[in-house]
């Protein structure tokens, strides 16, 4: 019993490093293949609370419209692909999100244009 837990203590301690070249043995060695130990090893890693998935999808939020209402109407808008009628709606409606699910590098760039336009905006 001792041993096993020695095994899992080092499976948590495995740097990325570590974790490919264990992956290489096993499939070379063993014929095990390396997603399904790739996939042991970060459940070990999960569970030691030390693994950390980095969040690909923002949303981006409008939290409010600032003092160019009509700016910010015009450029949620065209970033979005509403008509007239739901982009006022929306940014009347604030706090709401624009857009949801999209890249870190989009969300950004949607932040700053809007924030140019004088509004106020949040990223999730």
């Amino acid at each position: 019993m001792a041993d096993l837990k020695e095994i899992a203590e080092t499976l948590v301690n495995l740097t990325v490093k570590d974790v490919n070249e264990l992956a290489t043995i096993l499939k070379d060695e063993y014929g095990i293949e390396p997603a399904a130990a790739a996939v042991a090893v970060a459940a070990g890693g999960a569970a030691g609370g030390e693994a950390a998935e980095e969040k690909t999808e923002f949303d981006v939020i409008l939290k409010a419209a600032g003092g160019s209402k009509l700016a910010v109407v015009k450029l949620v808008k065209e970033l979005t692909g509403l008509g007239l009628k739901e982009a006022k709606e929306l940014v009347d409606g604030a706090p709401s999100a624009l857009k949801e699910g999209v890249a870190k590098d989009e969300a950004e760039g949607l932040k700053s244009s809007l924030e140019e336009a004088g509004a106020e905006v949040e990223i999730k």
